[in-house]
């Protein structure tokens, strides 16, 4: 586990499905999110007992808050190679109720500390949609930096298309 003041990332365990499912199908968590097609609660319940065990091409943790031991979101790195030196990051938090207070910014820099010092990283990238300044501004605090942008690639709830940016950190620009 990899603990921090306020959260800890651990693995995800089949009873979290009941979470999971809840915020899959939360408009205001899902808003950016590519969700596809409807899951039924048993079919969540499956995917989580049939998860396959991390390994440094993808490792999925659950983020848990120190002091509750709640689990309120989820954060992987996915796509790592180590003759690249470089992963994608994708993190929420599903509990609306901590979208404030420092933990997602807790959970990301922990998540990066992880990759840098035990998978031995160089770069790791994400894509965030631009419109969702609380996510963009979670990532500029932590030390990524705007690397481009993809127009009209991202098909929100709204049925709206919308641009996306491409942020990545390097280690030495982790702010810890």
């Amino acid at each position: 586990m990899l603990t921090g003041k306020l959260v800890r990332l651990r693995a995800l365990e089949p009873e979290d499905a009941e979470s999971l499912y809840r915020w899959i199908h939360d408009p205001d968590v899902g808003r950016w999110m590519n969700n596809d097609h409807p899951r039924s609660l048993a079919q969540v319940r499956k995917r989580c007992e049939e998860r396959k065990p991390n390994t440094y091409g993808e490792v999925v943790l659950g983020i848990e808050t120190v002091a509750e031991g709640k689990l309120i979101g989820v954060t992987d790195l996915r796509d790592a190679r180590p003759e690249d030196g470089r992963a994608e990051l994708d993190i929420y938090i599903g509990e609306t109720g901590h979208w404030d207070g420092g933990y997602g910014t807790e959970a990301l820099k922990l998540l990066c500390r992880y990759g840098f010092n035990v998978m031995r990283l160089h770069l790791i990238a994400l894509w965030v949609v631009a419109e969702n300044e609380r996510a963009r501004h979670v990532y500029r605090k932590a030390g990524f930096v705007e690397d481009g942008r993809h127009r009209e690639c991202f098909r929100g709830s709204d049925g709206k298309y919308h641009d996306m940016y491409l942020m990545s950190l390097l280690e030495p620009e982790l702010d810890d």
